[in-house]
């Protein structure tokens, strides 16, 4: 019998009437997720979204170009779940360019088909596929300042496996149904997450199969569910959700359509920590436990800085790279690191095929 993990979930909070006012002084400082009902009823695209499926595809038709996108497809015996092949080889879907209407037109021809193939494409960015349609699709809880990038998600009942952003994201629902099952970031050790070097969502995804958990092989499991949460969204909601909290999304419907805009609010010559994780295990996972432990405390002080400034008893003058960092001291790491590097690579001596 197939288990419903979603039965008991605690639900997302929801907001109602949402303005940049609240999102910015209420939603964001709270740093959990937080669906806006009716966010985007005003869209056009919702409105013909909730005339019919059809409609909407003759919407979007409208406004695409002849470019092609990335489109996945899998069988119909992958159930929507787009994953890894066997022994986490290779990748249960292939991949192949198409124009966005075509794809439109196949998933409008899948409708009525109950056991078609999972077709979807995701991160189509609008500026440059749909550039008219998003001049009127607009986010307006953001300041015009803070740079934003528009994706477009689209696909018929298909599932994505639990994953994180770096980014800020507010998920926009067009077209049909969709649920998220979310975590916040400190439930990644209980969520089994897969290759770092190889995902089928770009960062690592949880290995666990949500519709059929597999408790044996996968125990923790039950422990990221005690801090669970659910949002099942409808045309025209939104969902916010901070940085870093993963999150498993399922497009419920044979026609489902998503916008999402992403931001970070960082400065331009920072790196993404997620190099840092993936240098750490050329520098830091072979250590003994006495040095890794050492080295936590070392990060803690440096870069998590939990209690204070690690340079407030510096001269201003004195403290270098401590301070923020300017675009020429950026460039100065970064040129150490990739000397620090290509020395690595060469020490290494050449990759075996």
């Amino acid at each position: 019998m197939q288990e419903d993990i979603w039965t008991e979930m605690q639900p997302v909070r929801e907001w109602k009437r949402v303005d940049a006012k609240l999102f910015n002084s209420e939603i964001v400082p709270h740093n959990r997720p937080a669906v806006m009902r009716g966010l985007v009823n005003h869209w056009p695209a919702v409105a013909a979204a909730r005339e019919s499926p059809q409609a909407l595809g003759e919407f979007v038709r409208g406004f695409s170009k002849q470019q092609p996108i990335g489109v996945y497809h899998g069988e119909a015996q992958i159930r929507g779940r787009f994953f890894y092949g066997d022994e986490l080889q290779g990748f249960n879907f292939t991949q192949r360019p198409m124009p966005l209407g075509e794809l439109v037109t196949l998933l409008l021809q899948e409708l009525e088909t109950l056991q078609g193939p999972a077709l979807y494409a995701g991160a189509v960015p609008v500026a440059e596929h749909l550039p008219e349609l998003l001049a009127k699709h607009t986010l307006e809880l953001l300041d015009p300042a803070i740079p934003r990038k528009a994706s477009l998600w689209i696909g018929n009942r298909t599932r994505i496996c639990a994953h994180f952003d770096e980014s800020q994201n507010v998920i926009c629902v067009i077209g049909g149904r969709r649920r998220y099952t979310l975590f916040p970031p400190e439930q990644a050790r209980n969520l089994y997450f897969g290759p770092l070097d190889r995902s089928p969502a770009g960062t690592p995804v949880s290995l666990v199969d949500f519709a059929k958990p597999d408790y044996e092989r996968y125990p923790r499991f039950r422990t990221a569910l005690e801090y669970a949460e659910v949002a099942e969204l409808n045309p025209g909601d939104a969902l916010y959700l901070p940085t870093h909290w993963v999150h498993h999304a399922e497009s419920l419907d044979r026609f489902g359509l998503m916008m999402n805009f992403w931001w970070h609010i960082a400065p331009r010559q920072l790196l993404s920590p997620y190099f840092t994780l993936m240098h750490s295990l050329l520098t830091i996972r072979g250590l003994t436990p006495a040095e890794r432990s050492a080295w936590r405390a070392i990060f803690d002080v440096y870069a998590f800085q939990p209690d204070s400034d690690p340079a407030e008893y510096m001269p201003a003058a004195a403290r270098g790279v401590l301070d923020a960092l300017t675009p020429s001291q950026a460039q100065q790491l970064i040129a150490m690191l990739q000397e620090s590097l290509e020395l690595a690579r060469r020490n290494a001596g050449p990759a075996k095929r």
